[in-house]
């Protein structure tokens, strides 16, 4: 009788051990394994937002332009861009042109810094008006300047209400942006120094 109890106590202490060391399963069933699908859903990561909520530029009607940077080669190359359609698509693509190519084959032709602080276009006339940067922050050389001056009127007149630009700088006519291109007065697009890519 004493080794029955003996044998039985012993069996108990053995599972005891078992289960608590893990390797005993130690399922619960339906109820715990939904339990461990409700965790695992609890710690799923969310879905991502842009895939499950539309943002407002799904909504916004957008047009392509040209800007006009440099080519590394002397001249002016146009980088297609597509932009929001606003009613002031110039002053839209002038912040365009200011925040430089993203193209890597194109360089910038405006100094870091450069903003635009106002533009207005009447009969033709579109007068751009710079901050102090696009001279201060100018590395000059002729052929510097002219691709400059020139990307900012080819950009412009791209658009079939402006003929002609004026530049100005902090909101005056200025005559020369590094000392050798004249722009005292509206100029016309050139069309000789754009290559292609």
């Amino acid at each position: 009788m004493k080794s029955v109890v003996k044998f039985f106590l012993y069996l108990g202490l053995i599972s005891l051990i078992l289960y608590t060391s893990g390797c005993l399963n130690r399922s619960g069933g339906p109820q715990e394994e939904a339990q461990n699908a409700i965790t695992l859903e609890r710690n799923a990561p969310p879905p991502a937002l842009e895939e499950t909520i539309p943002t407002l530029t799904d909504y916004v009607e957008k047009t392509t332009v040209a800007l006009y940077f440099s080519d590394g080669k002397g001249g002016l190359a146009a980088e297609q861009r597509e932009i929001p359609k606003v009613v002031g698509i110039a002053r839209e693509t002038m912040h365009q042109l200011c925040a430089g190519p993203e193209s890597g084959t194109l360089e910038p032709t405006l100094p870091a810094g450069t903003a635009l602080l106002d533009i207005d276009i009447r009969d033709g006339l579109c007068t751009a008006d710079f901050n102090s940067e696009l001279i201060n922050g100018h590395t000059g050389g002729s052929e510097s300047e002219y691709l400059t001056v020139y990307s900012i009127v080819n950009t412009l007149t791209q658009f079939g209400t402006v003929e002609n630009v004026q530049i100005k700088v902090d909101g005056k006519v200025t005559n020369t942006i590094a000392g050798h291109v004249d722009v005292a007065a509206p100029l016309f697009r050139d069309d000789n120094i754009i290559k292609a890519l």
